[in-house]
This record gives C-alpha cells, structure tokens and sequence, in this order.
C-alpha cells in the first residue's frame, strides 16, 4: 500500500512539473555569459535566462552599429529609433547564440501575447510586472506603469521617451530588460529566421563594467 502509495506521489510530481514546464519553465542549458554579473532578479521566473537574453542582445547591437569601446548609449540610441520607425532589418543583428536563447524563451508561455494589436509581448506577465516596479528613474517609471494601467502600454507609446532617454539603459537593466523583450525578442516573432547567415565577429565586449556617463530624462512638465 505505502508502495502504491509512493508511486502515486511521483507521478503527481512529475506530472506537475511537467505542466508547469510548459508554461513557464524553460530547458536551456548553452549559457554564454554564466559568469557575468547578474542585471535583474525577479522572483520566480527564469533570472538566468533573462540575464543571458540581456546580454546577448547588448552585444549584438554592439556589433550591430559597430560602436567604439562598446558604447552602449550610441547603440542603444540607434537601436531604438530604428526599430520603432521600423527601418530595422533583425536578420541581420541577430547572432546564433540570440537565436538559441530566443527559441528557449518562446517557450515561457506567460511572456508572450502572440497576435496582440500592439506587441507580442504580454504586458500582463510577471516579467514585465517586476520591470515595472523596478524602473530606477521616476519620471519613466511612472509613465511606464501609467499607460500599463489603462492598457496602452505599446512600443509606439513609451518608445518615445526611451528615444531621449537611452543613456539610462547604462545603468537601469530593468529598463533595458524591457527594451530588450520589446524591441527585440517580441519583434523576433515576425521574422523568417530560418535562411539567415549568421555572421561572427571577434568583438569582445566586457559587460561587467560600469558605464561612467548617464543621460537623464528631460523635463517634460510645461505646466510651469
């Protein structure tokens, strides 16, 4: 009986952790930046991936803009702006190792809304919740969680601030997090990725330094 008993339980586990496998959690293992510093932790979803999506988008748009000394700012500037006029061609940003973590993170069934009017991306997803909370700048933060809260969050709508607002991305991975997911991945999902020559550059870029110039946002209250 207790024998019966026990084989039960393990398939109940196993069939629990099956179901939850199918919607959030995500198999992936060819980790390329482990041991980089990690930029966002929240709670109980995949942190490891999402420092590893982070990081491999970074240094393809690095490459991308082929900015000097890694200047983030100058790429993040660009990157923006391109994508919202949608002059960007992915095919030719995305590396294969983005490739690889993009195809893990398609299987986190809460972080996407795939046919959504506005983005792919599930502004409702624990994920996007957590970057709203943690938004390090104010004014950015309080427009980010305003247009979420009336259900008009969309990549046309906050990517205007993002546009004079790059440099904040040096500091704040939870803003970049988002731009990331937005701009990139989401966008990912209209793309035929499958004939795409992936070209590989000898470009190295250390991550785990700290940016020493900072953008603020402008001031936008003409109230006064």
């Amino acid at each position: 009986m207790t024998t019966q008993y026990f084989k039960l339980l393990v398939i109940t586990l196993v069939i629990s952790l099956a179901s939850c496998n199918k919607d959030k959690g995500v198999v992936f293992t060819d980790y390329k930046y482990a041991d980089k510093l990690e930029k966002i932790s929240c709670g109980d979803t995949d942190t490891k991936l999402l420092n590893e999506a982070l990081y491999a988008f970074e240094e393809d748009v690095t490459k991308h803009y082929k900015t000097q000394n890694g200047n983030m700012t100058r790429a993040y500037s660009r990157f923006i702006r391109e994508s919202i006029a949608g002059r960007l061609k992915f095919e030719d940003v995305i590396s294969k190792h983005t490739l690889e973590v993009f195809e893990a993170l398609k299987k986190d069934q809460t972080l996407w809304n795939l046919g959504g009017t506005k983005s792919n991306l599930n502004y409702n997803s624990d994920i996007i919740n957590c970057i709203g909370e943690n938004i390090k700048n104010n004014h950015l933060k309080s427009v980010f969680n305003s247009l979420k809260s009336i259900n008009s969050l969309s990549p046309k709508l906050f990517g205007e601030p993002l546009k004079t607002s790059s440099g904040m991305l040096l500091n704040d991975k939870y803003l970049a997090t988002y731009v990331a997911l937005e701009f990139y991945y989401a966008k990912l999902f209209d793309i035929d990725l499958t004939n795409i020559n992936f070209q590989e550059t000898a470009t190295n870029i250390d991550f785990n330094k700290i940016p020493r110039e900072q953008q603020t946002v402008p001031n936008t209250d003409t109230t006064n």
